[in-house]
């Protein structure tokens, strides 16, 4: 939830914040719908212009265009052998073909046919709070950075997406000029971040998070699947050179290699998308987290660098109460109810109930907190058997 110097409002687009693109005339016939406006033809990075504007005015931090052609974005290919080396895991999600068996992911055209270049949006959501590697209190846990927010992240991107569409159309229709559009934020069969760096918003690290210089890795990313083919950024080059602190850090090994991961083994997949139990082999290393996991982000020197990765103003995206760093205590006594209402827009509810229920007691477990072990006796009495199974293991790493 993958990549950039902040837009600030007095910056135009000339600014490296919002990229340049190059020129490129749309030529009469030359695409569908190319025309003449006022005796003259639009060109396309006058639309493109048109888009990167937008995106400004909408509140994006950072905005760029990508290609589409396949042979232009090499990661894809990577992506084909991340999957056949089954690193995916459970998320089947990732594995969905089209008839001809090619992974759906692989290729923009897979979703949008009439794609032919790829608008990509970056949102800054890193609220103004302590890294979870900067704090250590055995009666909490933590919840990662970008699950805070009072308003769905979905929602906040796709708004902000959509009126970079409306302006693209608006600019599409003066000119007689056919265009179709579509918005993704998480959504679609898209590899974000890989559009995302050959649209020059940053580069993919070490740890597969997309990292700008200044920003760093704190960013959402939408995307809208245009019609027009307009002219593209550079993409990113690479900044992490010989630093391997996410890697290190990982405490389940998650990272087999630079910019590899094995999906099995990672906190944020254990605690978010993996149902049933968890290997009992990665559960220490799962430390304090409840809901996902920030440890390789929060060790990135480009996070970390005085100036770098500023907090977010926007209100959406600050801290709901009860979500950064909760007590564990009052999450493991929580009813189903309770839950629905506490977590209600959160994407903690991809976890689902039990699911964030069995991650609590794995918390306490590590805690080494004595104080929880009435909770966790309670808990191993839970109907669901994967709850009851896990506070009983950390009932046990408690009191031996």
């Amino acid at each position: 939830m993958v990549p950039i110097p902040c837009c600030r409002p007095n910056n135009s687009c000339r600014s490296n914040n919002i990229r340049r693109l190059g020129s490129a005339c749309i030529e009469a016939n030359a695409v569908p719908g190319a025309i003449q406006h006022n005796k003259r033809m639009v060109s396309s990075e006058e639309l493109a212009q048109t888009a990167m504007q937008a995106a400004h005015h909408a509140g994006f931090d950072l905005a760029g265009i990508a290609p589409v052609e396949r042979e232009a974005l090499p990661e894809l290919h990577a992506f084909i052998e991340w999957v056949d080396a089954g690193h995916a895991g459970e998320m089947k999600y990732l594995e969905t073909r089209t008839e001809t068996g090619e992974l759906r992911r692989v290729a923009a055209k897979n979703a949008a046919p009439w794609v032919r270049s790829m608008i990509v949006c970056a949102l800054n959501y890193n609220a103004d709070k302590p890294y979870s590697m900067d704090v250590n209190d055995p009666e909490r846990g933590w919840v990662s950075r970008y699950a805070w927010g009072a308003k769905d992240y979905h929602d906040a991107l796709l708004s902000r997406l959509r009126q970079v569409e409306a302006a693209l159309k608006d600019a599409a229709a003066a000119n007689d000029l056919a265009l179709e559009t579509r918005s993704y934020v998480d959504t679609g069969p898209i590899l974000e971040r890989v559009y995302a760096r050959h649209a020059g918003i940053g580069w993919m690290g070490k740890n597969t998070c997309l990292i700008n210089q200044k920003m760093g890795s704190w960013l959402f990313l939408g995307v809208i699947l245009t019609s027009l083919e307009l002219p593209v950024g550079t993409p990113a080059a690479d900044h992490c050179g010989s630093c391997t602190r996410c890697i290190d850090a990982c405490p389940t090994d998650a990272l087999i290699a630079p910019g590899k991961l094995d999906a099995r083994l990672c906190i944020a997949y254990l605690t978010i998308e993996k149902r049933g139990s968890i290997p009992v082999e990665l559960r220490s290393g799962i430390g304090q987290q409840i809901f996902g996991c920030d440890i390789c982000q929060d060790v990135c020197p480009w996070n970390r660098k005085s100036g770098n990765a500023p907090p977010t103003s926007l209100p959406e995206f600050q801290p709901k109460e009860g979500l950064y760093y909760p007590e564990l205590r009052a999450l493991a006594q929580m009813d189903e109810e309770s839950y629905r209402q506490a977590f209600r827009g959160s994407p903690v509810k991809r976890a689902k109930y039990a699911g964030l229920r069995r991650n609590v007691a794995i918390a306490m477990g590590n805690s080494g907190n004595q104080k929880f072990i009435p909770d966790l006796e309670s808990m191993a009495r839970d109907s669901d058997p994967v709850v009851a199974e896990h506070a009983e293991w950390a009932r046990k790493k408690i009191v031996p």
